[in-house]
């Protein structure tokens, strides 16, 4: 049997609250017994899971829209360079014919024309964009002046308008030596042309041709 100070001593740690797993319990006492409130801590627990179920589709939805938003942009600024490049200078096609059949060139002479280059498509170019370089029997490039100069090659433009700035639809270009013999007639020389776009930092054309 318990004695009056062993009882005194159960009531009173019955009327205090204990700690279990850092969760503070409180204890009824029923009929002289105390039993732990687990009731309440479950319905906590409980409440705290639904929460964190509620929260997780929110979070999901979330990134779905920012990965959209991400993805819209990269797709955007792609177009966009995509089209910048198609409504460019790159956009341009040229063509040109090269024709070296010139009736009594080339001869022994300084001066002889080798080759006539027209414009058969393309954007109008600006003279002063134009550069023209030969190399004859695969010698090596030769950049030729326009209408005169002191280099080896000379071209003059012909065409409907030779007093405009630019170089046209149906007009061409006549390149000859220039004090120069480049090709001496004796046997045909093969011509290579290349005409530079210096404005726009490309080639336009490379044609080839026989003088004789």
């Amino acid at each position: 049997m318990p004695t009056s100070k062993q009882n005194a001593v159960f009531l009173a740690v019955s009327s205090d609250s204990v700690k279990i797993k850092g969760s503070r319990v409180k204890y009824h006492g029923v009929s002289g017994h105390s039993t732990p409130d687990f009731g309440k801590e479950d319905k906590n627990m409980k409440n705290e899971n639904r929460n964190e179920e509620a929260v997780s589709p929110v979070i999901a939805t979330i990134l779905m829209v920012a990965i959209t938003v991400v993805l819209a942009g990269v797709l955007y600024v792609w177009a966009s360079s995509l089209a910048e490049g198609n409504t460019g200078d790159s956009a341009v096609f040229y063509d040109f014919t090269a024709d070296g059949a010139i009736e009594g060139q080339p001869s022994t002479a300084t001066d002889d024309s080798l080759v006539r280059m027209t414009m058969n498509q393309g954007q109008a170019i600006n003279w002063a964009a134009v550069s023209v370089s030969v190399s004859i029997n695969d010698g090596a490039p030769i950049t030729c002046d326009k209408d005169s100069g002191d280099r080896e090659c000379v071209y003059v433009d012909f065409g409907s308008d030779t007093s405009d700035q630019e170089w046209g639809v149906g007009e061409g270009i006549t390149i000859s030596e220039q004090n120069t013999q480049l090709c001496d007639g004796s046997e045909p020389c093969k011509v290579d042309i290349t005409i530079t776009d210096t404005q726009a930092g490309k080639t336009i054309d490379t044609s080839s041709a026989i003088s004789s």
